[in-house]
């Protein structure tokens, strides 16, 4: 693992410098990113006081903006979503990371936002399924076919080494490349149907679902869930039932009332209560032990604060 000790001033460069998807990926691995992830809260920072996503409308789309600062360094993500997804080839998602010197407020970095997101979720998924599985990762469930399953899958064989991994999704033929993908690591993997939860030992939701993917009542009581794929309050992975059955993990308390649909459509229901949530923090520092007698549901919406703390680990390593 690298050095990821930072020292921002002695390494600012005379103007800022532009940081491609692949130049990132070669600065940072994804065990990096998770040290770097957990280093972070360790070194207590309280994701409850990190910045909010913006989000404005315009004729074409939606522009989303992420701003975080720390003494060390302040930046904000500006990423679009178009809303005409067939118009063209370019990708639904784009964006640019702009990384700032936290003492001088110099403009130091742009990153590719699509990269770095890319790079930073499944690290963050898998630093909380690193605290709440007390085994290893035997049996997964993937749902999701796109950037972000592949990712998981990367980031999860930089701590586990699965028996198996069984890929769920709406497009059969995209289902089976993935799965002949991770069968190319040397993983046992198959296309199932969502009633596959009930043999896993963790389930990764990373789609765009607005509906929950499959019946909680199927879920084992020694199971993690992470759900990933939204931070839209009306949208929502994983149904009801789980979330009454679960431990409900979240990178804040804040972010997740305001974002997370799959816990905040349970609460409006009577059916959870916040006050009953844990954060990632907690448990990474020891402040809350994890019941293993229930299932772990990590809802994840990405903050920004794990943007930035990627984002200025990479400037450090190109």
């Amino acid at each position: 693992m690298k050095n990821l000790a930072i020292a921002p001033s002695d390494s600012l460069s005379a103007g800022p410098r532009w940081v491609s998807e692949e130049q990132l990926r070669g600065a940072l691995t994804y065990q990096d990113a998770i040290a770097v992830l957990e280093q972070t809260l360790v070194d207590g920072y309280d994701p409850e006081e990190d910045g909010s996503r913006t989000r404005h409308h315009g004729p074409s789309g939606t522009l989303l903006q992420m701003p975080s600062a720390s003494r060390a360094w302040c930046g904000t993500k500006l990423v679009t979503l178009r809303d005409d997804q067939g118009s063209t080839d370019l990708p639904i998602i784009q964006g640019v990371y702009v990384l700032f010197d936290g003492k001088s407020l110099q403009p130091v970095a742009f990153l590719d936002g699509a990269g770095l997101t890319a790079l930073r979720t499944p690290a963050m998924t898998v630093l909380a399924v690193k605290h709440l599985a007390p085994f290893e990762a035997g049996r997964v469930a993937l749902f999701g076919t796109g950037v972000q399953a592949r990712g998981h899958v990367e980031a999860l064989l930089s701590v586990f080494r699965p028996t198996s991994i069984a890929v769920v999704g709406r497009n059969s033929e995209r289902a089976q490349t993935l799965s002949q993908w991770i069968a190319s690591l040397g993983i046992t993997s198959t296309v199932a149907g969502p009633e596959v939860v009930s043999e896993a030992d963790v389930i990764l939701c990373c789609t765009s679902s607005s509906e929950p993917l499959f019946d909680g009542s199927l879920v084992q009581d020694h199971a993690v869930v992470a759900a990933i794929g939204s931070h839209d309050p009306q949208s929502r992975e994983v149904d009801t039932t789980l979330v009454r059955r679960s431990t409900a993990v979240v990178e804040s308390r804040s972010s997740a009332m305001r974002e997370a649909g799959d816990l905040i459509i349970p609460n409006e229901g009577g059916e959870f209560e916040w006050n009953t949530a844990v954060t990632i923090r907690e448990i990474v520092l020891g402040e809350q032990a994890v019941d293993v007698s229930r299932p772990r549901l990590f809802k994840g919406t990405g903050m920004p604060w794990q943007d930035l703390a990627v984002a200025s680990s990479i400037y450090m390593f190109t």
